[in-house]
């Protein structure tokens, strides 16, 4: 196996754990939505239509948490197919915005439940570490001096 071999499949290896990191964070985001559905307290509150003084559950906060919950899902794709430089700074992105919004509704109402404190600090963790992942890649192409565009080692 020559060098540019194993750089593609170093690439495709990157490729590979940040998508596995985007289904295992959405699949805790969806998880503890569930779990959130079973909460007898919070319950209530979907029923009347307003949760834990967020004010109330509009059609226009139903397609931002639509839109919230797109981004992980989309990106378990686009690690996938994106080119380096497009991968690297959307999951550079994608993890920044999803940590900080996670890490705000903590500090929403009247304060989290346990589980739900439990999922946050996994969801956090993750996408701060596809963040600190992706923000280590490198690009596995090198160009030789005088070599012409698209050729890699």
């Amino acid at each position: 196996m020559d060098s540019g071999e194993q750089q593609t499949i170093r690439m495709e290896n990157v490729k590979r754990t940040l998508s596995a990191l985007w289904i295992f964070v959405t699949l805790n985001y969806l998880y503890c939505d569930i779990v959130s559905l079973i909460d007898p307290e919070l319950l209530k509150q979907y029923i009347a239509g307003h949760v834990n003084g967020i004010g109330d559950i509009s059609p226009g906060f139903l397609l931002g948490t639509a839109i919230l919950v797109e981004i992980p899902i989309s990106m378990v794709l686009l690690s996938r197919l994106l080119k380096y430089r497009a991968n690297r700074w959307a999951n550079i992105a994608a993890g920044a915005i999803m940590t900080v919004v996670q890490f705000v509704t903590l500090f929403v109402g009247p304060g989290p439940a346990m589980y739900y404190t439990f999922f946050s600090i996994i969801e956090i963790a993750c996408t701060l570490f596809i963040v600190w992942y992706a923000w280590r890649w490198q690009d596995v192409e090198v160009r030789l001096p005088g070599a012409r565009s698209g050729a890699a080692l």
